[in-house]
C-alpha cells in the first residue's frame, strides 16, 4: 500500500511539470512540500492572532496596519499553498493571480509601513513610558499631599476659630466673675458661669463631631428598631421644623434590627432634619422612609460591602445642592450657609458615625430638586428580638433616690485635678473612696482580696490602660459595677463587649451626671 502511495505521490505520471522537474533528485519534492506546508499554515496563523489583537485591543493608534499586514501575510500563505498544489496539479494561471494580488498587497503594505514610520519611531519607549508612570505617580503624590494639607489647613482654620470663639466667652466670662467678686456682687455671676458652661458644652459637641468625622467617637450600641426610634422622634422633628415644613414618615414594616449607638442616630437624623428645614426657607415637605434592602457589590460605592441593610432615606424638597458642592459635602467644616450659621460638621459626623457603625450614605441632589439622603446600617437579626431606642432605661429616672451609698469606690485617673473632682463627688454620696493615679495600682486593688463596691476608671491610662481594668473586674468581681469614662479612647474600646453592670461616660460631663450614673448603677447592683 506504501508502495502505490509513493508511485502515486512521486511516479512521473501523477506529477505536474513543476513536480515533473524535481525528479532528478526525488527528495526534493518531500523537502518542497513539508516546507510549503509548514510556511502556509504559519502564515495563516499570523493573521489569526493579529485578527484578535485587532478585535480585542480597538484602542491601538494603527488598527489599518493590522488588517493590512493580516491580508499580505494570508496571500502569502496562499502563494505557498499553491507551490504545494502545482507539485501535482498545474494551477498556474490561479497561482499567478494570487501572485498579483500578493505583490499588490506587499506594495500597499510596505507603503503604509514607510507612511508610518515616524508614527512608529515617536512611540515611546518601555524606559520612557516606566519614567513617565513614575513622574505621574509622583505628580499624583504631590497633588493628593497639597490636597491633604488644603484640608488639613481648613480643619485646622475651622477649629481654631470655633475654640478661639468658645475660649473668649470662658476667659471673658472668668474676667467678669473675678470683678463680681472684687465688687462684693457674687449675686450676679449666674450669667457669666450659665456662659461657661454653654462655651464647654458647644466644645465638647465640636470635639464629638470631630471623633465622629475621624471614626474615632467612642460609642455605645445597641440592638434597635430603627422605625421605632424614628417614630418615636416625630414630636421633636415636627417642633425643629416648624409649622412651615411637612413632615412624612413612611416606615416599612422592617425585617432586620441594627447594632448601632441610638444617640448617634438621633442627632444624625436631627442634623438632617435641620439641613432641610434651612434648605427650605419658604416651607416644604420632608420624608423620612425606612425599608429593608439586599444589596449587592456597587464600585461607584467603596467601602459598601454586600448583604441586608436598613435604609433610612431623609427627603426634601428644598434647594438642592450643584455638582461642585455635592463633592463636598463630607468634608469637615465646609458649609454653604452663612457665618454663624452652620459649624460644617453636620454631613461630617454623620458620615463618620455611619462609616464607624459598618455602614454608608449616598446623597443624590440637584439644582431646584432636593435633597435625599441614604443611611443604610447592616441588619442585624430578626426584628422581634428588638430593644426599641425609647425603650432603654432611662438614668435619670433611676437617678431620683437621694439615698447614701455604703461602701468603697476605686477610682482610677491620671489626671489630678479630674480625680479629685470625680473622688469627691463619689464621696458626697457616701462611698469610701480609693484613689489610684495609674492602671498598675488599680489592677493591685482589683486582684486583692479587699471589698469593692464600684469602679470607675479613665480608659486612657499609662501602663495598664481602663480597658485591661473592666475586664480584670470581669473575671475577678463579675458583679461590680463599672463605669468606664473617657475623652478619647481610640480603638482600646471597638471589642469589648459591655456587661449589663458596665457603663461609658464621655468627657467632659457634669458631675451631677456622674452621680446620677453612679446611683443608678448602685441601685441596679443592690436590686
Amino acid at each position: 500500500m506504501l508502495s502505490a502511495l509513493s508511485e502515486w505521490l512521486f511516479g512521473a505520471s501523477g506529477l505536474a511539470p513543476h513536480g515533473y522537474c524535481l525528479l532528478w533528485e526525488p527528495e526534493l519534492i518531500w523537502l518542497y512540500a513539508i516546507s510549503d506546508t509548514a510556511i502556509a499554515v504559519a502564515y495563516f496563523s499570523i493573521p489569526m492572532a493579529l485578527g484578535i489583537i485587532g478585535r480585542r485591543r480597538r484602542d491601538l493608534i494603527f488598527p489599518p496596519m493590522l488588517w493590512l499586514f493580516a491580508a499580505f501575510i494570508m496571500l502569502c500563505g496562499t502563494t505557498h499553498w499553491l507551490d504545494l498544489a502545482t507539485l501535482w496539479t498545474p494551477l498556474y494561471g490561479i497561482q499567478g493571480v494570487v501572485k498579483a494580488a500578493t505583490a499588490l498587497a506587499s506594495i500597499s503594505t510596505a507603503i503604509v509601513l514607510w507612511w508610518k514610520l515616524p508614527d512608529f519611531l515617536s512611540l515611546p519607549s518601555i524606559a520612557q513610558l516606566r519614567d513617565a508612570n513614575a513622574a505621574l505617580r509622583e505628580s499624583e503624590e504631590r497633588l493628593a499631599h497639597a490636597q491633604k494639607m488644603e484640608a488639613i489647613g481648613q480643619l485646622t482654620g475651622g477649629i481654631a476659630h470655633d475654640f478661639n470663639n468658645m475660649l473668649q466667652v470662658i476667659v471673658g466670662s472668668i474676667s467678669v466673675i473675678e470683678h463680681q467678686i472684687e465688687i462684693g456682687r457674687a449675686q450676679d455671676i449666674k450669667p457669666a458661669v450659665a456662659a461657661i458652661q454653654k462655651a464647654a458644652n458647644n466644645a465638647s459637641s465640636l470635639i464629638n463631631r470631630l471623633l465622629a468625622f475621624s471614626l474615632r467617637q467612642t460609642l455605645t450600641p445597641r440592638v434597635i428598631e430603627p422605625g421605632r426610634l424614628v417614630a418615636g422622634m416625630e414630636e421633636l422633628l415636627r417642633r425643629t421644623l416648624g409649622p412651615e415644613i411637612e413632615l412624612r414618615l413612611c416606615l416599612a414594616p422592617a425585617r432586620w434590627n441594627v447594632a448601632c449607638d441610638p444617640s448617634q442616630l438621633e442627632s444624625a437624623l436631627l442634623n438632617l432634619a435641620i439641613n432641610a428645614r434651612d434648605a427650605m426657607p419658604e416651607g416644604g415637605a420632608l420624608q423620612i422612609a425606612t425599608a429593608d434592602r439586599e444589596l449587592i457589590a456597587d464600585p461607584d460605592t467603596p467601602g459598601a460591602q454586600p448583604g441586608n441593610y436598613v435604609e433610612i432615606a431623609v427627603t426634601d424638597s428644598g434647594e438642592g445642592m450643584t455638582r461642585e458642592v455635592l463633592s463636598r459635602v463630607f468634608e469637615p467644616f465646609f458649609t454653604t450657609k452663612p457665618t454663624g450659621k452652620g459649624t460644617g460638621l453636620g454631613l461630617s459626623q454623620i458620615y463618620g458615625f455611619v462609616k464607624q457603625s459598618g455602614g454608608f450614605v449616598r446623597i443624590e441632589s440637584h439644582p431646584g430638586g432636593g435633597t435625599r439622603v441614604r443611611i443604610y446600617l447592616p441588619g442585624r437579626g430578626p426584628v422581634k428580638d428588638c430593644v426599641a431606642a425609647e425603650d432603654r432605661p432611662r438614668i435619670e429616672a433611676a437617678a431620683l433616690s437621694e439615698s447614701t451609698h455604703r461602701g468603697k469606690a476605686l477610682v482610677v485617673e491620671d489626671q489630678a485635678e479630674v480625680r479629685a473632682q470625680i473622688a469627691e463627688a463619689v464621696a458626697r454620696m457616701g462611698f469610701t473612696v480609693i484613689e489610684a493615679s495609674e492602671g498598675l495600682a488599680g489592677l493591685k486593688e482589683l486582684e486583692s482580696d479587699a471589698p469593692l463596691d464600684l469602679l470607675i476608671t479613665d480608659v486612657c491610662l499609662p501602663g495598664v490602660n481602663g480597658r485591661q481594668l473592666a475586664e480584670t473586674a470581669q473575671s475577678k468581681r463579675p458583679e461590680l459595677p463599672v463605669l468606664l469614662i473617657t475623652g478619647y479612647a481610640g480603638n482600646s474600646l471597638e471589642t469589648l463587649r459591655l456587661a449589663p453592670n458596665m457603663q461609658i461616660l464621655r468627657k467632659p460631663f457634669l458631675l451631677d451626671e456622674l452621680t446620677a450614673r453612679v446611683r443608678a448603677m448602685a441601685g441596679n447592683a443592690a436590686s
